[in-house]
């Protein structure tokens, strides 16, 4: 797999989690319920976009790196590891529940409590991808040098 889709893949599942992560906090606090319900389904059916392109910036990192034996290699690794962990343990779960309690009108207590967590694990994921984008490019910038 080239670096050119790796770098496609993980570019896409970044800006789509900041697309969910933005969306959220804007409907949310401005929204109304019929919003917020709305904004919950697309970020469900929006995970037919995401779980491809990290999978893809998954497998093709994993790929580019196996010969490489560079710390910030391994790191980028590390890091993959946590936010595939993290989307699948909290966010697509997270997703699923939120989508369907607002569906059903229920905005109380476990509603707002899941939708926290959801925020801070979108944060942390965006974080993490974010590292390894600027990684990713200096290592782009190493094999155009090198």
């Amino acid at each position: 797999m080239s670096a050119k889709l790796h770098a496609a893949a993980g570019t896409v599942a970044l800006l789509t989690i900041v697309t969910f992560w933005t969306s959220t906090v804007i409907v949310e606090t401005t929204g109304t319920h019929e919003q917020v319900a709305s904004a919950k389904m697309a970020i469900l059916y929006g995970m037919i976009l995401l779980i491809p392109a990290m999978a893809t910036a998954g497998a093709s990192g994993a790929k580019l790196g196996k010969r490489m034996k560079l710390p910030v290699v391994a790191e980028k690794s590390r890091r993959m590891k946590l936010i595939a962990g993290n989307g699948l343990l909290v966010l697509l779960p997270s997703a699923v529940f939120l989508a369907l309690r607002a569906q059903a009108g229920m905005f109380d207590s476990l509603f707002y409590t899941v939708q926290a967590l959801e925020l801070l694990a979108g944060a942390t994921n965006i974080t993490l991808l974010s590292l390894n984008l600027r990684d990713g490019l200096t290592l782009s910038r190493r094999r155009a040098c090198g």
